[in-house]
Order: structure tokens, then C-alpha cells, then sequence
């Protein structure tokens, strides 16, 4: 009989360990200082209070513009560093003629050589007027274009490695349009944790007005197809110390800083490009 009441008594014990907060968690809150605990709070109750909701529909549809459908293909080519003057020239010689056409659905938004990150690096993006429709018609119409075949087919022999992404642009974001130069880009790519799309979209739209006043927001993009949960923002600068005084100004404005906190939290991976735009790209 007393066998039996230690046994309850003791699975009794058991069951309750895993109400208490690991680690002690009350105790070590508790602890900390009275201004680091409501920012805190804030930060894990900002993860449940959401702008829009994500099980009423995907979240293209709630993050993409509306007023368009136009897709984004962004392709980044690893070129062998004995070709890339090569690569450039054919590029700069062939794309414009190609795309240019008028029964292309598409538009060369900008392409760029990587200063600063990976090494003999090209950078293209590409907007198709129409979706996915678009996209469909000319990849259909290039596989019929000799000149594009030949183009590809020498391109080809000059890359290291490849990648493409399927993007659509944020809605909160400035449209892509061509700018004169001269500038350099900074693509800063952003690999977020699954799941966390929409709250890195209502932050955004809020934290995009800090950095508009030197008119160095281009474009901000999220990936569909390839690799998943990409955020893509691009950006102009004049040089390298233009961007250290922009960046550097917008933490003197009230409420960049809070935005920042609660972005870096959704971020696995992040990467800077610093690029040059070739001469034909209509974002000099």
C-alpha cells in the first residue's frame, strides 16, 4: 500500500514538470531589468498580431500588388573568370535586340556585374508583362529564335554555375523603373524562416518610409518558385559613401530602430551584393 502511494506521489511529480517554464524561464524573467521586459513581450506578442491574416488566402495574394500581374525572373550566372569580359560583350550585344522586340511580353529590368560579394558574377532581372501567361509565350517564342539558341548555346560554355527565381514584388514597394546614372546597386537578399512571410511584409510596409527620402528604394521582390522564402530588395546609391550616410541617417528617425528588432528575429541567412550595371541595363 505505501509502495503504491509513493508510486502516485511520484508520477503525480512527474507530470507536473513540464507546466513549469523551462530553465527556470519565470524566475530569469523576473530578473531582468523592468525596460528589457516589455520589449520583449512586445517582440513575442508582434509574432501574433498580424495586418492581414495568411489562412484567408495565399500570400502572394496578399503581398503582391494588386494593380498588376506582372512576374519577375531574377538570374544569377557564376561565370569563369577568363570570360567574363566576353560574357559582358555578347550580353550587351545580343539582349537588347532580342528583348526589345515589341511581340515580347517582357523587359529587361536591369543587369549587373557583382563589385562587392561573389567574384565574376552577373546579375539579371527580368519583368513579364501578364504573369505566368507572359513568361509561357516567350520562353516558347526564344526556343524557336535561332539567334537566342546560338546566344545561350556559347553563354553557356563561358558559366561556372547558374540559378533562376520566379519573384513577385511587394505591394508597399516602389514600381522598378529605369533611372539615369551613374549608381552602384545594393541587392541585399534575405533567407527568412518558414513561415514568417507575412509578419517580415507588415513590418516592411511600415519600415519602407524611413529609407525614401534619397529616392534609393528600386524595387522589393519575395520569391515564388526556386528557393523559397527569398526577400529580395534592391537599392541605388551614388557610391559607397552615399550609402554609409544613408543607412547611418535612417537610424536618427524614430521607430527605424523597433523595426529592425523585430525584423532581424525572422532572418536565417542574409547576403549584400554591391553591383555595377552594364551599359545596356535601363537601371544605370
Amino acid at each position: 500500500m505505501a509502495a503504491r502511494v509513493l508510486l502516485r506521489r511520484s508520477l503525480a511529480g512527474a507530470s507536473a514538470v513540464p507546466c513549469l517554464p523551462p530553465s527556470g524561464g519565470l524566475a530569469l524573467r523576473g530578473l531582468a531589468s523592468s525596460a528589457g521586459r516589455p520589449r520583449e513581450d512586445s517582440w513575442l506578442k508582434s509574432l501574433f498580431v498580424r495586418k492581414v491574416d495568411p489562412r484567408k488566402d495565399a500570400h502572394s495574394n496578399l503581398l503582391a500588388k494588386r494593380e498588376t500581374s506582372s512576374l519577375y525572373k531574377l538570374q544569377i550566372h557564376n561565370v569563369k573568370p577568363e570570360y567574363l569580359d566576353a560574357y559582358n560583350k555578347l550580353c550587351q550585344e545580343v539582349l537588347p535586340k532580342i528583348h526589345e522586340e515589341k511581340h515580347y511580353p517582357c523587359a529587361l529590368v536591369g543587369t549587373w556585374n557583382t563589385w562587392y560579394g561573389e567574384q565574376d558574377q552577373a546579375v539579371h532581372l527580368w519583368r513579364y508583362e501578364g504573369g505566368y501567361p507572359a513568361l509561357n509565350e516567350v520562353m516558347n517564342k526564344l526556343r524557336q529564335n535561332k539567334e537566342f539558341t546560338e546566344f545561350r548555346k556559347a553563354r553557356g560554355n563561358m558559366l561556372l554555375s547558374r540559378k533562376n527565381q520566379l519573384l513577385l514584388e511587394f505591394s508597399f514597394w516602389n514600381e522598378p523603373v529605369p533611372r539615369e546614372g551613374p549608381n552602384i546597386y545594393e541587392l541585399r537578399s534575405y533567407q527568412l524562416r518558414p513561415g514568417t512571410m507575412i509578419e517580415w511584409g507588415n513590418y516592411w510596409a511600415r519600415a519602407i518610409r524611413f529609407r525614401q527620402d534619397s529616392n534609393e528604394a528600386v524595387g522589393g521582390f519575395f520569391s515564388q518558385i526556386g528557393q523559397l522564402y527569398m526577400v529580395h530588395h534592391l537599392w541605388a546609391y551614388k557610391d559607397l559613401q552615399t550609402r554609409e550616410d544613408i543607412r547611418n541617417a535612417a537610424w536618427h528617425k524614430p521607430g527605424w530602430d523597433e523595426l529592425v528588432y523585430y525584423t532581424v528575429p525572422l532572418i536565417q541567412e542574409m547576403e549584400s551584393r554591391i553591383m555595377i550595371p552594364l551599359k545596356i541595363s535601363p537601371l544605370q
